[in-house]
């Protein structure tokens, strides 16, 4: 059962609404129902609300919704806004991740035929969202052997450290010690194949001793000029 003000507040909401589309304000309201404040306007509304007669809408303020009538009114189906001079505060996002690691830049790495991948004491700023667990490094690709895996010349490949890969994994693989390329990685037995993203290169084969695991690709960085 509602109380007497509670009853008029609601059909006087409802009517208003049905009427112009838009609710009363807390004074019209207040005059309405003979109150001496808004405080008693603020009271009943929070009072309906916990009876399930009005919902508050999160995303406007001071927003509600007539959700029932008593004894089987017709509600006007038209969210209503408050307007007491409150001023809507914005949403609120999610925060961005700003963490920034600085991995070690260890040269260019060949995305064609093989080329040297150099020590080189640089460091390349990365967002930490970027990486998963484990140590990473980074690399400059060159080449275009990878471009059917968005793998361009330019990139930095960021590379989770690990001398263990599964096939068809994207590797750094270092071969005879002392040239890398990035590369499709394929055991085969006593072989490994090292598949190239472009048709116009053709895949490179090599004895399983001559090849190492060096690192499994975990991300790109691309820069704009």
């Amino acid at each position: 059962m509602l109380t007497r003000k509670q009853h008029e507040l609601i059909c006087f909401i409802n009517d208003r609404l049905a009427e112009t589309g838009v609710s009363p304000s807390f004074e019209e309201m207040k005059e309405a129902l003979d109150l001496k404040s808004k405080s008693g306007v603020h009271r009943l509304i929070s009072a309906l609300e916990e009876r399930g007669f009005i919902r508050r809408l999160p995303n406007r303020a001071r927003a509600l919704e007539v959700t029932k009538l008593p004894e089987g009114g017709v509600v006007a189906k038209v969210p209503i806004t408050l307007p007491d001079n409150v001023i809507e505060m914005p949403k609120r996002f999610p925060q961005p991740a700003n963490d920034i690691i600085e991995l070690p830049l260890h040269g260019r790495i060949a995305a064609g035929m093989p080329i040297e991948a150099m020590e080189r004491d640089l460091t390349l700023p990365v967002p930490a969202a970027l990486l998963g667990p484990g140590e990473h490094y980074a690399l400059e690709v060159s080449g275009d052997s990878m471009v059917e895996a968005g793998i361009l010349d330019g990139d930095y490949a960021l590379i989770r450290k690990t001398n263990v890969a599964r096939d068809g994994e994207i590797v750094v693989a270092l071969i005879d010690d002392n040239e890398a390329t990035l590369k499709y990685f394929h055991p085969d037995g006593a072989r490994i194949r090292l598949d190239p993203a472009n048709a116009a290169y053709q895949p490179q084969i090599y004895s399983a001793h001559q090849v190492q695991v060096q690192g499994k690709l975990a991300g790109l960085l691309r820069r704009y000029h």
